[in-house]
């Protein structure tokens, strides 16, 4: 469209209908090309979380948040390690994602309303259902949440937990001290030389937390749950083009457990008869095109990375050190309320 053809009452009228907003968003939408053309990833992660993402022994970035990254890469090049991780704080997630340093911010951030519309950010789709709890020492003689009025509680900055706190102790009339920490490391010193009598955050970093403890068996994370954390991947608002590819990453992975397609049957369930089967598969339809991406996109990234259901229990299960439970994050028919929308 010629902006010089339809003068300035052409325009203003299309400013009033939201148009430009339109085609704004579409000249500016150009980030999976950019991905393209430097052939590589970048992904803001956590700096340090176990299970969902930290350093190996080698240097490598692993864990459940930092898969979903390498599931995009595997989407777009066939290389789940076509991937660049920044690890960054609580405090610089959401400037590095709009600054354009990363492309996706892939780390446990809680979908909320104000992050939604204020910050210019755009959730893709939930990863991972958690609320926030308390982890406490055992030999406190703590049963519930209650038995914390007047405790030293230490709190990230700059995170939900501190307004979902300070909500729950006015609601049920109790008090407690603020213990200020930066980040999981920060936490697990801090609790650990027993400068707080808890920690609270979220239950998936409550058990990051204990599992990294000296004496893991001698604290409990309480069974109350004091709020709704669901916790996603993040793009830049109007990006829609972007998102769609991250979004359909995210269903993808989900959709094949439902389907019971996983990284070592990926080449034999592509004969399958079932018709959703196979257009996630990309052998029938193109639904890859209208991504930008090549026809066996979900095929390759199952393949090189699995489906929701690996993910998880690779990397927090109950199998692993943190021992998590799929609770709300099993699938729809199993019990849980994770599900994506169908291929179609």
């Amino acid at each position: 469209m010629r902006i010089g053809i339809i003068g300035k009452a052409g325009l203003a009228s299309l400013l009033a209908l939201g148009i430009w907003a339109s085609i704004w968003g579409s000249a500016s939408a150009g980030t999976l090309d950019d991905i393209k053309a430097r052939g590589v990833l970048h992904c803001g992660t956590g700096p340090g979380l176990a299970g969902f993402s930290l350093p190996s022994s080698s240097g490598e970035w692993i864990g459940f948040d930092v898969d979903f990254c390498r599931a995009i890469a595997a989407a777009i090049f066939g290389d789940p390690k076509a991937v660049k991780f920044t690890p960054l704080t609580a405090q610089e997630r959401f400037t590095a994602l709009q600054s354009g340093e990363v492309d996706v911010l892939s780390r446990n951030t809680t979908w909320t309303f104000s992050r939604d519309v204020n910050l210019g950010l755009e959730f893709a789709g939930v990863t991972y259902y958690d609320g926030q709890g308390f982890l406490v020492r055992e030999d406190l003689g703590v049963k519930a949440a209650g038995d914390l009025d007047g405790a030293r509680i230490c709190i990230d900055s700059g995170t939900t937990t501190e307004l979902n706190l300070a909500d729950y102790f006015r609601t049920h009339g109790l008090e407690f001290d603020s213990v200020i920490v930066k980040g999981a490391d920060d936490a697990r010193s801090n609790y650990d030389a027993e400068s707080c009598d808890s920690y609270t955050t979220d239950v998936s970093g409550l058990a990051s937390i204990r599992a990294s403890l000296p004496d893991p068996e001698n604290h409990i994370i309480l069974d109350e749950v004091i709020s709704k954390e669901p916790l996603g991947l993040i793009v830049r608002h109007g990006d829609s083009e972007w998102g769609d590819v991250v979004r359909w990453v995210r269903n993808a992975v989900i959709l094949a457990e439902e389907l019971g397609i996983n990284s070592g049957n990926v080449e034999k369930m592509s004969a399958s008869s079932n018709p959703e089967v196979r257009r996630l598969l990309g052998t029938e339809g193109d639904f890859g095109s209208q991504l930008g991406l090549e026809k066996e996109w979900a095929a390759r990234t199952i393949r090189l990375v699995g489906n929701y259901g690996e993910i998880f229990e690779r990397n927090v299960g109950k199998d692993t050190e943190l021992g998590l439970e799929r609770g709300l994050n099993a699938l729809w028919n199993n019990g849980g309320i994770l599900f994506a929308p169908p291929m179609r």
